[in-house]
């Protein structure tokens, strides 16, 4: 054998061998399928973060809505009572590139809403959230799915939603949860959600949209336990362009997991219509009255 012949097929060896003592990553896990062959997204899921509150990336403050203080902000007086339950942790986000790409105009609406958050807020008076939004809310949802349907059942709120794999059209008029129209995209289940109120917001932090807001959501089962989820959000009127969130949704796993029942109109009741009472109750705290010192 020549010189450069053997020098080649030792090198050829050697890096075989490099390539055989590494380790191999583990197999990712199969996942559950239907009959059909279809991912098995049946179960109970959630996401965990703190979306819910802002979902860009944010640093902990100390209200969910602020004024000015001597050195710094404080919480706003209608909140000051809450004190640390009040407050907003701190988190990574889940906006892509960070910022949602509000025009000017609306920006300052965002800001607004931002100041006025106990009066703008839907999630206060239990109005159903919306997409994305009741995603990655603290609350567990259900997905029940054959081969020809996928439903989702929240927590919050009682709401539902039926994902149509036959497409119905333009939305009849705009709702809470808008109308929902599946396709499959090899593992991946696509949505496009049109129709919906301009009544939601994405989270607490007065992030809002009009009804002309489009959402394109990619369900990706990553595990048997792990859904990638990913909604992508267009809306001519107060977005300079197309926005996409991504978080992991977590199925749980408790024997008895369920969703639970919180229908929370009925605890919204007494701070919507309790002023219209044949004998309403006190809307605000009494003042304390002095106690009265007894003669000597």
């Amino acid at each position: 054998m020549r010189p450069v012949a053997k020098r080649l097929l030792f090198v050829t060896i050697a890096f075989a061998g490099i390539a055989l003592s590494q380790p191999r990553p583990a197999a990712s896990p199969a996942i559950p399928r239907l009959a059909g062959g279809k991912p098995d997204f049946n179960g109970i899921w959630q996401a965990i973060g703190s979306a819910n509150y802002d979902i860009e990336r944010h640093m902990a403050r100390p209200s969910l809505m602020l004024r000015k203080g001597p050195h710094g902000p404080l919480p706003a007086i209608p909140l000051l009572r809450l004190g640390a339950v009040g407050s907003v942790p701190g988190g990574m986000g889940i906006v892509e590139g960070g910022k949602i790409p509000y025009k000017p105009e609306a920006e300052t609406k965002r800001q607004e809403n931002r100041d006025n958050w106990i009066d703008r807020d839907p999630e206060v008076r239990c109005y159903m959230p919306g997409i994305p939004r009741a995603n990655y809310m603290p609350f567990p949802f259900q997905i029940i799915q054959n081969p020809k349907q996928f439903f989702i059942a929240y927590e919050y709120a009682g709401a539902t939603r039926d994902i149509y794999f036959k497409d119905p059209g333009p939305p009849e008029t705009d709702s809470w949860m808008g109308q929902s129209f599946g396709k499959w995209e090899g593992d991946t289940l696509v949505v496009d959600v049109t129709g919906q109120m301009d009544q939601t917001w994405f989270d607490r932090s007065g992030t809002h949209h009009t009804n002309q807001l489009r959402v394109v959501e990619r369900y990706t089962m990553t595990s048997p336990n792990h859904i990638r989820y990913e909604a992508t959000m267009t809306d001519p009127e107060v977005f300079t362009g197309p926005w996409k969130i991504s978080l992991p949704l977590y199925r749980r796993m408790e024997a008895d997991a369920r969703i639970m029942d919180f229908k929370c109109v009925e605890f919204v009741e007494e701070l919507m219509f309790g002023e219209f009472r044949r004998k309403p109750l006190p809307r605000h705290e009494q003042p304390t009255q002095p106690k009265q010192e007894q003669p000597k």
